[in-house]
């Protein structure tokens, strides 16, 4: 039960969300721009940071809904997202991508965890300036979007295949569906 009156049918973060419209509105399209537009990151790749991110805050709603779009778009097993989650290190992943989720992990501990010696190990991995911005951009979105779903015990579907179902509907919509 949520910690306050909201909608019902609304899972995760549309739930509190659908209190600010023109809140909503505005995240939506920074979202979809961030996540979605031109960008030298895949959106898989970019949806992986977000996942990674959630896993690391154990928000369960984000986890869920932005690993389905990942595997979605990676077009890979469930198992491979799990694999990278938990031991990314190893993942069969570039070790750019390796790199920046090191970044991101950084970040959800704290910005100041961020070291030098990660930014040059993700550029010496041929990451561009604007990849390790999006980077830390994507991770830092994402706690804020954890502790929002999470602060106000927003209500998640626990069936994870139906996030999995829902991932390429969701993919062709986008963020700003709700807008």
């Amino acid at each position: 039960m949520a910690h306050i009156q909201l909608d019902p049918t609304l899972p995760g973060i549309l739930g509190p969300l659908a209190l600010r419209p023109q809140l909503r509105k505005s995240l939506s399209e920074f979202t979809e721009q961030l996540m979605r537009g031109e960008n030298s990151l895949t959106r898989g790749e970019r949806e992986l940071i977000g996942t990674y991110v959630s896993a690391l805050n154990e928000c369960f709603f984000c986890e869920q809904s932005h690993g389905s779009l990942t595997q979605h778009y990676l077009q890979c097993d469930h198992s491979v997202i799990e694999n990278i989650k938990n031991i990314h290190e190893s993942a069969l992943i570039s070790e750019k991508l390796k790199a920046l989720l090191a970044i991101a992990g950084s970040v959800q501990q704290s910005g100041k965890q961020v070291t030098t010696e990660q930014v040059e190990k993700a550029k010496a991995e041929g990451a561009t300036d604007l990849e390790i911005n999006d980077t830390v951009l994507i991770a830092s979105l994402f706690c804020m979007f954890n502790r929002y779903v999470d602060g106000l015990d927003t209500w998640a579907s626990q069936d994870k295949d139906s996030y999995r179902r829902h991932a390429p509907q969701r993919a062709e919509q986008g963020y700003v569906r709700f807008n």
